[in-house]
């Protein structure tokens, strides 16, 4: 015959039981606060696409900030896809020149593509033979990589424009130009499609060569 629970073995199973439902409910608040953490704040991308070379490289993965623009709420979420505070003083109403963003692909919103802000709503812009003019005035572009000559007559890639852009959008183009698919073969960029603002890169590895590339690491975006 069994011995009966002593009410010690009852206090010790209650404790168990404490602990356990403890543990669950601190998981719980981490998965929580990781999920709310990586919704509306900070994502990570890895690059696949040599479109923003040099600037960033295949392999490049990177930490984005979402909320610089207003906090996006994703289409993941159930009947949302919109952005809090928006229009909130607090934060931009829209990218600065030079940006490095990422944004939803606006003819496959399943994609996230990465491009630099080139020129912003209201502003007239020109490309005349790969150089890019704003509102008549030549921009300086160090960043700008160029595999080929400009061609003649090659629109839109080396000559476009001129147009405005329209207010709430802005036009977006790959540092690596003659190997970027950009605003000037899709047009002009939604605010409501960006996702954040590309901060830095915290890991890189050459696919290529089979190692990690150091010196990038931990490196600023712009």
């Amino acid at each position: 015959m069994a011995d009966n629970p002593t009410e010690a073995d009852a206090l010790t199973i209650r404790k168990k039981k404490s602990t356990i439902r403890e543990l669950a409910e601190f998981a719980l608040i981490v998965l929580a606060v990781f999920f709310i953490f990586r919704t509306f704040f900070i994502q990570t991308f890895k690059i696949p696409s040599g479109s923003m070379k040099d600037t960033l490289l295949i392999g490049d993965r990177i930490v984005v900030t979402k909320f610089n623009y207003g906090i996006h709420i994703p289409n993941e979420i159930p009947f949302t896809s919109y952005k809090l505070f928006a229009d909130h003083t607090l934060f931009q109403q829209t990218p600065d020149r030079n940006d490095i963003i990422v944004f939803k692909f606006p003819q496959d919103e399943k994609r996230d593509f990465i491009k630099r802000v080139i020129a912003l709503p209201g502003e007239l812009i020109q490309v005349r033979r790969q150089k890019v003019y704003i509102d008549g005035r030549l921009m300086a572009e160090p960043f700008t990589r160029h595999n080929e000559p400009p061609g003649d007559f090659l629109y839109p890639r080396d000559d476009l424009g001129p147009f405005r852009i329209p207010e709430g959008h802005v036009f977006v183009m790959g540092d690596n130009r003659e190997n970027s698919m950009d605003s000037r073969f899709w047009g002009v960029l939604d605010l409501h499609k960006i996702r954040g603002k590309a901060l830095l890169i915290y890991w890189s590895w050459d696919r290529d060569a089979g190692n990690i590339r150091f010196d990038r690491i931990g490196n600023n975006i712009n």
